[in-house]
This record gives C-alpha cells, sequence and structure tokens, in this order.
C-alpha cells in the first residue's frame, strides 16, 4: 500500500505551526486541512486527552459560531498522535490567510472560564474527561510560543 500524504512528513524536523496538510476536491468545492501542531513531535510529550478533548469542544463552539467560517467549517478535531489539531474548511486556503482565525481561537479557549459547552451526560459520550486549566494553559503556550510571532518556518512543511 501506498503511504497516505500526512505519512510523508518529516516529523523529526516539524515543529509547531499552522500548516496546509492537504488539499482536496469535494463536488465543486476545495476543502483545506491545515495541520494546527502545537508540540513538537517526538521531543516533547504530548497532550493529554483531557485538555485535548476541552480544546476540541472550544475550538469547534467558536469555530462553528463565527460570523465568517462558521459556515466554512467542517471539521475540527484532534489527531491521533496528540501534538495538535486537524481543522477543514470548505475554500483553497493558505495557512497565512487562517493565523488570525486561528489566533482568535486559541485566544477564545485561553480566556475562556465557565462549562465547558458540551460537557455534559446527554450531549458528550465522554463528558467527564476535561480539563479546562490545562486548555487554556496550552493554548496560551501556543499562542505566545508560535501564532503571536509566526514566520514562513512555521507555515510551510520542514522539506
Amino acid at each position: 500500500m501506498e503511504k497516505i500524504a500526512s505519512f510523508t512528513i518529516d516529523h523529526i524536523r516539524l515543529q509547531p505551526g499552522v500548516y496546509v496538510s492537504r488539499r482536496d476536491t469535494v463536488g465543486n468545492e476545495v476543502i483545506t486541512t491545515f495541520d494546527l501542531r502545537m508540540t513538537s513531535p517526538n521531543e516533547e510529550p504530548v497532550m493529554n486527552t483531557a485538555e485535548m478533548h476541552t480544546i476540541e469542544h472550544l475550538g469547534a463552539t467558536f469555530l462553528r459560531n463565527h460570523s465568517v467560517y462558521g459556515a466554512r467549517t467542517i471539521y475540527f478535531g484532534p489527531m491521533g498522535c496528540r501534538t495538535g489539531f486537524y481543522l477543514l474548511l470548505a475554500g483553497a486556503y493558505e495557512s497565512r490567510e487562517i493565523v488570525p482565525l486561528i489566533t482568535e481561537m486559541y485566544e477564545f479557549i485561553r480566556d475562556f472560564r465557565g462549562a465547558v459547552p458540551g460537557a455534559d451526560p446527554k450531549d458528550c459520550g465522554n463528558y467527564l474527561d476535561m480539563n479546562l486549566g490545562m486548555a487554556n494553559y496550552l493554548a496560551n503556550r501556543y499562542l505566545d510560543n508560535v501564532l503571536y510571532q509566526i514566520d514562513e518556518s512555521r507555515l510551510v512543511y520542514p522539506q
């Protein structure tokens, strides 16, 4: 079998950033998949499921309610390796174009207090696996270490 595209990225050189993972055409629409890499693969500890689950709930809620990107959001969810998230948007986008959206989303997650949307037994299949404090911390870390001073080295996959 052929390797899928995401397994051809050099995860030894990959650093946290905002990357175009792939573009697919569905009917007449282009779907852009973004790799929102929050930790350095195989160098740093991975994120725990509780904080990833919280980021997923908050990020999805933010994106689906966004005045511009809400209708263009196809999916936001965690990577199996627990080093980041995938965001799928309808449209052909470049990484730099969505940095303001991603920054706004992670500021929302960093600053969020209170009950996590959907963290209720009737709304979620694992509602107890949440960690808002760590989600706030990790969002702040991503903002400070990546998003606020992002450059080309964090917008294009390493060769």
